[in-house]
């Protein structure tokens, strides 16, 4: 076992092994593989309902040797594929998998979802692990490994009993799971062993980013690296390390944060609002269902501890399967016609936007659903209606400016969005820039009162595969060609997010104008590219704040926050502040930092308050644990 410590408290900057992916992000994607496994494709591996190409379903009564073989076959293709194209899903049926003597070990690549298709949790047994260890990117060896780009994949609905039989003996200490940002873990029952947030059998420095477990059932959890994470509505036998902004709603055996910063945990008792994500799962006569979950408030634990998830369920049949050679207007006739919308894995290139326009409507990606918006489309357009719930779609911005990436309401119209019946976003990703170009105004905006972000990553791409061609000073082409104002701008009344992570727009990243609203858990890095101080001005102040509520807000609250800097392009620059409010007494924000990675300066932490994050205190964070001061 490596000597390195599960203890790690200070960051190495992701950028700075980007610059090592970047050749070999152009070969991967050169090469990637577009062919499904034999399991994949066809209807009948999924009974009467075909699910798409890159979906397979396993049958316990499969031989192990042949489901371990159809997984590590993707996880060699999606190990390395960041920017490419491919998206799979992996679901199991109701049984048991592995054993003791033969357990099933998956890893877990790029774009990948595994799922288990049960009414419960503990309806599918992997007996075996599902991991995701670092990559390891100093030519190929092991002298710089990290988890720092580990994104996009998804783990939900299954039990794991942790079994390491075959593994060495630092791989058999624990279940990894390696990640950063948009990776989520959902309605899961893991014991047998521990959890490990972090890879430490690999050689340095094991970095890792952040991430998002809800409804979950979890053993001692090491969290080792982690810069930030959310955990909500869990329950956890035991939570060890914590490095900058740790934050834990409604979960059974949380930490205390009595003594923050020194651990620095934020822990609420409960979570004000929240709503499961949506699943699919197959009933006792083996046809398809989605379960919908309830809207819960103020809610402690797991939602499945007593049976079935509450909620509604609505069947396959009332979907419409979306595959990525259907055109947007035979899914908004669909969607017209009053039916739900499945988006099967896969990229669809969205030259008009979708639109969502009746209550209640679920649209529910599976395997990373990937909408790329064409010819400026804005590809996602959700009414100001009751109980949308959107989930497990990711929206790319494409090579012209779109206005918006993900609209929630129309900025002028009717709102008829209700208290007991919120829209709902949950797993809902963006992108601009990477694979491709990327060019919006704003990634998500929210209109409408009464919406619930469930887990969100708003990302302006610090690295990728074109466009981003370093001038003499750095990253100086791409400030000009990538480009994104603004993250997330809120504007209604009454919207909550647990888990709002949004980073590197060019302005501010994220806008919250609407009342009453709530933020559990903010992570943001501001851009790494501005050539020079001047392309960085709000007015005559220098930069913009990470973090800004609206100067007319009256009520805002914020539990567990960070803004963090790393102006690799030009390290003079300053940010005034990590985070602006208004001063009054509604708008409080609890246990924030700003936290400085090797360059560029924030002066204060909030409003002119707080120490400067400087080049003196690289990875030491500045602190702040009310504001207003009580």
């Amino acid at each position: 076992m490596t000597t390195s410590s599960p203890g790690l408290r200070r960051r190495s900057p992701r950028r700075t092994l980007r610059r090592a992916l970047v050749l070999g992000l152009v070969l991967v994607t050169a090469s990637t593989a577009t062919s499904a496994p034999a399991s994949a494709t066809g209807p009948s591996r999924h009974g009467t309902q075909d699910l798409g190409r890159n979906v397979t379903v396993f049958d316990p009564s499969m031989p192990v040797t042949e489901i371990q073989a159809t997984l590590d076959a993707t996880h060699a293709r999606q190990v390395g594929n960041e920017m490419g194209t491919d998206r799979y899903a992996y679901l199991f049926k109701p049984g048991t998998y592995g054993s003791a003597e033969q357990p099933l070990q998956i890893k877990v690549g790029y774009y990948t979802e595994v799922s288990g298709l049960g009414a419960s949790p503990t309806d599918v047994v992997i007996n075996g692990k599902v991991e995701v260890y670092n990559r390891c990117l100093e030519g190929g060896g092991t002298g710089n490994c990290i988890a720092l780009v580990n994104f996009w994949r998804t783990l939900s609905n299954l039990s794991i009993n942790i079994i390491a039989t075959g593994q060495d003996g630092c791989r058999a200490s624990a279940n990894f799971w390696a990640v950063s940002q948009a990776v989520s873990l959902r309605r899961l029952n893991i014991g047998g062993g521990g959890l490990s947030l972090m890879d430490y059998c690999t050689a340095g420095p094991q970095y890792a980013s952040g991430g998002f477990i809800a409804d979950s059932r979890l053993p001692a959890t090491t969290n080792g690296s982690q810069q930030q994470w959310l955990t909500r509505n869990s329950e956890v036998a035991s939570w060890s390390n914590a490095v900058w902004n740790q934050v834990f709603a409604g979960v059974v055996g949380a930490p205390d944060d009595a003594e923050f910063p020194n651990p620095p945990y934020t822990t609420l008792e409960s979570t004000p609002l929240s709503r499961e994500k949506p699943y699919l799962f197959v009933d006792a006569s083996g046809k398809y269902q989605v379960r919908v979950p309830a809207v819960r408030r103020d809610t402690r634990g797991i939602t499945w501890g007593d049976g079935i998830t509450p909620g509604r369920t609505i069947p396959l049949r009332d979907f419409f399967v979306a595959k990525p050679s259907d055109s947007v207007h035979v899914i908004n006739r669909e969607l017209a016609r009053g039916r739900h919308l499945l988006l099967t894995p896969g990229v669809y290139d969205v030259a008009r936007s979708i639109e969502v326009k009746r209550p209640d409507t679920v649209v529910l990606g599976i395997g990373h659903a990937t909408l790329t918006a064409v010819n400026g489309a804005t590809p996602l357009d959700v009414a100001g209606v009751p109980g949308v719930v959107v989930a497990g779609v990711t929206v790319d911005a494409g090579l012209r400016e779109s206005p918006v990436l993900l609209r929630v309401g129309d900025r002028h119209g009717r709102d008829h969005s209700t208290p007991a019946n919120p829209i709902t976003l949950s797993d809902v990703y963006f992108r601009v820039g990477g694979p491709h170009i990327g060019k919006t105004h704003i990634a998500l905006e929210v209109n409408s009162d009464h919406v619930l972000i469930d887990h969100t990553w708003v990302w302006r791409g610090d690295h990728g595969v074109e466009g981003f061609t370093e001038g003499v000073n750095g990253d100086t082409d791409r400030w000009r060609t990538n480009t994104g104002r603004y993250g997330a701008v809120i504007n209604g009344d009454h919207v909550t997010a647990t888990g709002l992570f949004v980073e590197h727009f060019q302005r501010y990243n994220t806008v919250w104008n609407g009342e009453d609203g709530t933020t559990i858990l903010y992570q943001n890095e501001l851009p790494y590219d501005p050539p020079t101080q001047a392309d960085w001005m709000n007015g005559d102040v220098e930069g913009w704040a990470g973090y800004k509520v609206g100067d007319r807000v009256k009520r805002h609250t914020l539990h567990g926050g960070g803004v963090y800097v790393f102006n690799q392009n030009n390290p003079t620059i300053h940010t005034e502040n990590g985070f602006e409010v208004p001063e009054t007494p509604g708008v409080k924000l609890h246990h924030i930092m700003t936290v400085n990675l090797s360059a560029g300066i924030i002066d204060h932490v909030v409003n002119g308050v707080g120490e400067a994050a400087d080049t003196t205190r690289i990875g030491a964070p500045v602190y702040l644990t009310e504001y207003p001061a009580p």
